[in-house]
């Protein structure tokens, strides 16, 4: 199929040169008409491959009939008239004066051309007669030598062609699109997707390894704060807390025992303490009148010793005995483990700690509360009396948005209408991206304004930010803009059909144009004609054709 293809394209490019070689040598004053039933003619032997397996040849001086021995007809009998509505003849049909060296080496190049190869023909066999109508294209192939006659053939028909055209005498000015340039308004959007959710959002969860035994709500249920959503069995905990209760008690109870103990150690002590004081003094006057012996008042001054020594082993706060510290110890151990059981006990009935509304239940009864489905909180409850879009904001675009910028929110839920929200917080640190980017982003928040909107939470929007916004500017298509490699902007103006480079600068860049301002004040105006498809290599004072006059 390939060869077949080739070989059609090498017939094409045949018919296409001595079209143009007849188109060339048309004289004035001439006129030649070919009419319907004349045959088509192929001289110096060539093979012409017809489709459908036909095959027509050609011998040197001989004439060869097209398809099958059918005469090539022209449409509807119509005679063919050549241009300038002269008469004309090929110099070949009318033997029309002798032809140039030039015409003649023409001839001979093309007649070279379409010769076959010699090499094909040698050392084959003869085929049968039935494979006669396959075996030209079977073997046909494209040596050396017929791949460059072929671009030498491509390049003499472009060259015939835009000789035949134009004339060969002068260049066509090139052309180039142009538009008036307008003043108008150009914003500068953001926009960024994002999840709309409520203001207020907490996961409820259970720490305790409880069985659920009721469930007081619903998915869609309005609560208020401290209002019971689930029961969970609380009988071991009761027991807890009694034994919590109990320990409790008895460390109070033994402080009260032991501080009784200290008070009345205490008071014997000093009573003790007293009593050993009387007697040494009553030794020390006996011993001093010779009616007792020394020894007695050795003895009364050690009872003295240890008495007060038994007094300072007590402590006193405020001057008054305490039980030892390690009973308030006790007491305070006892009273952290029983307000723990009783936190316990109470949470098992599991509260909102939010007004607002359950937006998820992933627990049921007879599970444990602190299993639930998918290791998710038991409820999810929103205020969604006050709805948010959380976004995030490119690093890059973050500079231009402020607390307080309107946004305009869009959503499929809405039906082709918007809702009016305002930035409301923006994260002082940033994130990754994610997705491989180095890039990073900054959490934002948007506050939607009505309470009242069609937006649910849980759904994505689009929220856009303007950035930037200008009147009255000269907008043009980024297509018009061209950058130089020192980095300076242009615009191409076309006046009086020549062509000038106008340097400017940027402005508000919107989503397809942009604002340009001309470096030199009024270079570059409304009303002026700009290319709107920059052309790099046609340089400042070039003459062009446009689609629009000054």
């Amino acid at each position: 199929m390939c060869f077949l293809q080739m070989a059609r394209i090498e017939r094409s490019i045949y018919n296409i040169l001595k079209k143009v070689k007849q188109d060339m040598e048309i004289r004035p004053g001439k006129e030649a008409k070919l009419t319907a039933g004349k045959e088509a003619k192929l001289t110096a032997g060539k093979e012409a491959r017809l489709t459908e397996g036909e095959e027509a040849k050609l011998t040197a001086g001989k004439e060869a009939k097209l398809t099958a021995g059918k005469e090539a007809r022209l449409t509807e009998g119509e005679e063919a008239k050549l241009t300038e509505g002269e008469e004309a003849k090929s110099r070949q049909g009318a033997g029309n004066g002798p032809k140039s060296e030039e015409e003649l080496e023409f001839d001979r190049e093309l007649e070279r051309m379409m010769a076959p190869d010699p090499e094909e023909g040698k050392g084959k066999k003869k085929k049968k007669k039935k494979e006669k109508k396959t075996s030209a294209l079977r073997k046909a192939k494209w040596s050396r030598k017929r791949k460059l006659l072929t671009a030498g053939i491509t390049l003499a028909v472009l060259f015939g062609a835009g000789k035949t055209l134009f004339g060969g005498k002068k260049e066509t000015a090139p052309f180039v699109a142009t538009q008036v340039l307008e003043t108008g308004s150009i914003q500068n959007r953001l926009a960024i997707t994002g999840p709309v959710s409520g203001t207020d959002s907490v996961d409820v969860v259970s720490n305790l390894h409880a069985e659920v035994l009721e469930l007081k709500v619903k998915e869609g249920d309005r609560v208020e704060k401290d209002q019971v959503l689930a029961i969970v069995d609380s009988s071991d905990l009761e027991k807890e807390v009694e034994m919590a209760q109990n320990a409790y008690d008895l460390a109070v109870v033994t402080k009260k025992e032991r501080q009784k103990e200290a008070e009345q150690g205490f008071a014997k002590a000093m009573q003790d303490c007293q009593a050993a004081k009387n007697a040494l003094d009553r030794t020390a006057v006996m011993v001093q009148a010779g009616s007792e012996p020394p020894v007695n008042l050795e003895q009364a001054q050690n009872t003295y010793a240890d008495a007060v020594r038994q007094v300072n082993s007590y402590t006193l706060v405020n001057g008054r005995p305490a039980a030892d510290e390690s009973y308030d110890l006790q007491i305070k151990n006892a009273e952290f483990e029983l307000e723990k059981k009783k936190e316990a006990l109470e949470s098992a009935q599991v509260k909102s700690p939010i007004a607002g509304t359950v937006v998820r239940v992933n627990t049921k009864v007879g599970q444990f509360a602190d299993k639930p489905e998918d290791e998710r909180p038991m409820f999810i409850i929103e205020n969604l009396d006050q709805l948010e879009l959380e976004i995030k904001v490119s690093e890059y675009s973050i500079g231009k948005v402020a607390v307080g910028q309107p946004v305009t929110i869009r959503a499929d839920i809405l039906n082709g209408e918007v809702v009016e929200g305002v930035v409301a917080s923006i994260s002082p640190t940033g994130e990754e991206k994610g997705g491989g980017s180095t890039e990073r982003v900054i959490p934002t928040t948007v506050a939607i304004a009505d309470p009242n909107t069609k937006l649910i939470a849980g759904i994505t929007a689009r929220a856009e930010i303007i950035l930037e916004e200008a009147e009255d500017a000269l907008v043009i298509p980024g297509t018009a803009l061209l950058q130089k490699e020192d980095g300076s902007l242009y615009v191409q103006k076309v006046e009086n059909q020549i062509l000038y480079w106008i340097p400017v600068e940027t402005g508000v860049e919107g989503d397809v144009d942009l604002e340009v301002i001309p470096v030199e004040e009024g270079s570059l105006k409304a009303g002026d004609l700009i290319v709107t498809n920059a052309v790099a290599f046609l340089e400042d004072g070039t003459a062009v054709l446009s689609n629009a006059a000054n």
